[in-house]
């Protein structure tokens, strides 16, 4: 409040805003809180006042998110999306068309929900067309992450990055993008990357056996068994145990007594009523008979099938006991094993609380699986997807999202009227429960959009982006737009690389228009690369969620990104820019 009439705004929200760049590059706080830091201290120093700091929970950019996020996981519970993109491959010889239909279809899915729900739906079938075609998961996994990124670009509710460059340009002009303003560009670049995938991104793609490939001796089971007959005659010793489970492929973990792990010296004996925390890359009903151990779980059965499933942020299960799974799925799905996490801590399963990232080990009838995966937020790993039968509601759900969409397109319906309309019919006709709405959410997502909208604003009106304007000016006086496109494309993509998207689009979207206002080029040309740089999240595994949720499956590391992702990421900047020139120069 002070220091406004102290320190000009300029220099007091370049400073705010170069906090905020550290904060985030740092990765110590959570993105959320940092936008909320900044924003208090803008309202502290006076540069926003308390209205205008509140404003951007309000803005259509924030209620249209928590719409679409709403309508999206709605379609993702019936199904609709994952019979769709079944009836998408084609049944061919050729790989590469097989692949490259599951990714189009990733990345036609993105476009009209979270690019997190369209990977989940395709990665299953993704895994299964790798597998016919004796390929490890990870050939194709990276891929099919990329692609759901990809689409995302291609409508204005594709991703929130989107929304919030039409928010800057409705700010700046008085009207932001419509549904598909950004389509022809974005698609172009869209369907080029998706080629470039299909063609060549997967055959140079590493291929290591990941913890989702076929092969038994590539999982990894953490489970309990009951000790035998002999440890209730006292002769059963810890080393006649560890030996025995040896000798039957598996590890022994811990000694699990009155629900704690002891710690027993190797000639200590096991009691009747202690359980045995086991590691193995074969299932419980495998390994007790051979290790003359007892497992609570009957023998597989050509009836059930075994899901291996990671939980993705936003599940419902996180936070609960294992047992939570057959709880949700009416003790249709029965809980086998848990994963890597569950090896490191050594304690009893029953004390362990699921925690998003978490690999689980599921047993059910194809339909229960599949009914448990969709509404519990899991990304399958591998399993035979099972058949899936989208009825009425898939059918309503599929057509109240297309009217809202038709409503925004050709009648002039605002966007956020069109979409908060569609997520409150989808509630009032129980198409999703109540919970599962709210849960759909992302919160951190919407608190991270609606702190920084007023931060960016303020930042523009004091003349930061001007003086990253008049850089960009000096450097690129003169060049031919695509030039210019290009290089304002590149330095969004590198800014990406370090923030979070949504935090890139604020600052980035301010500075196209000043870019573009200087040098005298068109406006939508600038937004529109800036829009498609924002998404060019290919050369780390940090860089965008679906990166790293594919990251423990494929066995990728660090590196691989680059390797794929540079690639991508020129044919999207340099397709983006040539494409724009012809249609705006």
């Amino acid at each position: 409040m002070g220091f406004k009439g102290r320190m000009s705004p300029a220099i007091l929200s370049s400073a705010i805003m170069a906090l905020a760049l550290i904060l985030f590059i740092s990765d110590r706080i959570r993105p959320d809180a940092v936008a909320l830091i900044v924003l208090l201290l803008a309202w502290v120093t006076g540069l926003v006042s308390f209205e205008e700091a509140l404003a951007g929970f309000a803005a259509p950019a924030v209620i249209i998110v928590a719409a679409v996020l709403v309508v999206g996981r709605a379609v993702e519970l019936t199904g609709a999306a994952r019979v769709m993109t079944s009836w998408f491959v084609p049944r061919t010889r050729f790989v590469s068309i097989r692949i490259g239909g599951v990714l189009l279809m990733g990345a036609l899915l993105s476009a009209f929900m979270n690019n997190i729900a369209a990977l989940a739906i395709t990665m299953p079938v993704a895994v299964t067309v790798a597998r016919e075609h004796k390929l490890p998961d990870g050939a194709v996994l990276m891929a099919l992450a990329f692609a759901t990124i990809l689409g995302g670009i291609t409508t204005l509710v594709g991703t929130p990055a989107n929304l919030i460059i039409s928010s800057v340009r409705e700010d700046r002009l008085g009207e932001g993008f419509g549904m598909f303003d950004m389509t022809p560009a974005a698609a172009a670049v869209a369907l080029a990357g998706v080629l470039y995938l299909a063609i060549i991104g997967w055959r140079i793609t590493p291929r290591r056996a990941g913890a989702g490939d076929a092969a038994p001796d590539q999982r990894l089971f953490v489970f309990e068994l009951n000790p035998p007959m002999a440890a209730f005659q006292g002769a059963l010793l810890l080393s006649d145990a560890r030996r025995a489970l040896r000798s039957a492929g598996a590890s022994l973990l811990a000694v699990i007594r009155d629900g704690v792990r002891t710690r027993l010296e190797t000639d200590a004996r096991i009691h009747h009523d202690d359980r045995i925390l086991v590691m193995s890359r074969t299932p419980p009903w495998e390994v007790a008979p051979r290790a003359r151990l007892f497992s609570d779980l009957a023998s597989h059965d050509s009836r059930t099938q075994l899901a291996h499933v990671s939980v993705m942020f936003g599940s419902p299960l996180i936070g609960e006991p294992y047992a939570a799974v057959e709880a949700r799925s009416g003790d249709e799905v029965a809980f086998v094993a848990a994963g890597p996490r569950a090896a490191r801590l050594r304690e009893a399963l029953d004390t362990n609380r699921i925690e998003s990232g978490d690999q689980l080990y599921l047993r059910g009838s194809p339909e229960a699986l599949a009914r448990l995966v969709r509404s519990a937020r899991l990304l399958e790993i591998d399993r035979e997807t099972g058949p899936v039968r989208p009825g009425r509601h898939a059918m309503l759900t599929v057509g109240i999202y297309a009217l809202a969409v038709l409503a925004a397109t050709l009648f002039a319906v605002p966007t956020t009227a069109a979409f908060l309309t569609a997520a409150v019919a989808i509630c009032l006709l129980r198409l999703i429960p109540a919970d599962e709405a709210y849960r759909a959410i992302d919160l951190p997502v919407i608190v991270l959009l609606a702190a920084l909208i007023p931060v960016g604003r303020e930042f523009n009106q004091a003349g930061g982006s001007d003086a990253i304007a008049q850089a960009f000016a000096a450097a690129l006086s003169g060049m031919p737009l695509s030039v210019t496109l290009f290089a304002l494309g590149l330095a969004t993509m590198i800014l990406t690389i370090f923030l979070n998207n949504v935090a890139t689009a604020i600052v980035m979207g301010q500075v196209g228009i000043a870019v573009a206002t200087t040098l005298g080029i068109p406006v939508d040309a600038a937004l529109i690369t800036v829009l498609i740089g924002c998404s060019c999240d290919f050369l780390t595994p940090i860089g965008h969620q679906n990166n790293l949720l594919v990251m423990r499956p494929g066995n990728y590391r660090f590196t691989d990104y680059a390797r794929v992702g540079a690639p991508l990421c020129l044919i999207a900047i340099g397709g983006a820019a040539l494409i724009l020139s012809r249609i705006y120069g």
